[in-house]
């Protein structure tokens, strides 16, 4: 195809730098570049991507505009991600992969479960904050497209729910009144966190400059002190009941 240098199966794409960028030397082929690895190639299209798609929506993104922006041509753009779908599941996965990550990798990082529980959802907080483009591209544009985008979407929220669930658990366990409340009820206790979580993004954008540590401090006192009433026999029952 027009523009391609090297077989990307053997893991590079087009060329990306001018003749004598590596140091060639005399002898070396007139117009030769520096071939760029194929992994490499596909994070450049899929950082800008991320931005494109959150700035313009799925619909009105152009797949032109994204192989310009990253340098590249668009059948490069297609022989690597195979569709402009195929290339919102990339964003889509491995934006989700990173949110994962900075929220098991603090709420994995040792102390009593409601500390790694806090420290997950700050660590969440953190991330929307710091990456408000890819969380754009995560929860306001992906739910409203196809199966295949929404099952992406729903990969990444089991694995943050199943942490969640795992943390709520062990603070139950912990307390030593299993009686009172069950594995059910940390599923329970999960869903309210992380669809709150979910929520409160939107919160976020219309109070900027709220640290994420607040956020999560704040959620934790409305859900996780409720729980806490619970385990110590405290409950709330309509007038009429």
């Amino acid at each position: 195809m027009t523009g391609i240098t090297g077989d990307p199966a053997e893991g590079y794409g087009e060329p990306a730098e001018s003749p004598g960028a590596q140091g060639g030397g005399p002898g070396a082929p007139a117009g030769r570049r520096r071939r760029v690895p194929r992994r490499e190639r596909e994070q450049q299209m899929i950082d800008v991507a991320v931005r494109v798609f959150a700035k313009r929506g799925y619909h009105a993104a152009s797949v032109d505009e994204i192989a310009e922006l990253a340098g590249v041509s668009k059948p490069m753009v297609y022989l690597y991600l195979d569709s402009k779908e195929g290339l919102f599941l990339a964003c889509l996965r491995r934006e989700s992969d990173r949110l994962v990550a900075a929220f098991q990798g603090a709420a994995r990082a040792g102390g009593e479960p409601e500390e790694r529980l806090y420290a997950g959802l700050a660590a969440f907080f953190a991330f929307v904050a710091g990456h408000r483009d890819s969380w754009v591209v995560l929860h306001r544009q992906a739910s409203e497209l196809s199966a295949a985008i929404a099952a992406g979407v729903g990969e990444a929220r089991r694995a943050v729910m199943a942490e969640v669930a795992g943390l709520v658990g062990d603070g139950i366990a912990d307390s030593g009144r299993e009686a009172l409340l069950d594995a059910e009820d940390a599923d329970f206790v999960a869903h309210a966190l992380v669809g709150a979580a979910d929520s409160l993004t939107d919160w976020m954008e219309r109070h900027p400059g709220r640290p994420p540590d607040s956020m999560a401090l704040r959620l934790m006192n409305m859900v996780w002190v409720g729980m806490r009433h619970v385990l110590d026999g405290e409950v709330w029952t309509p007038r009429d009941a």
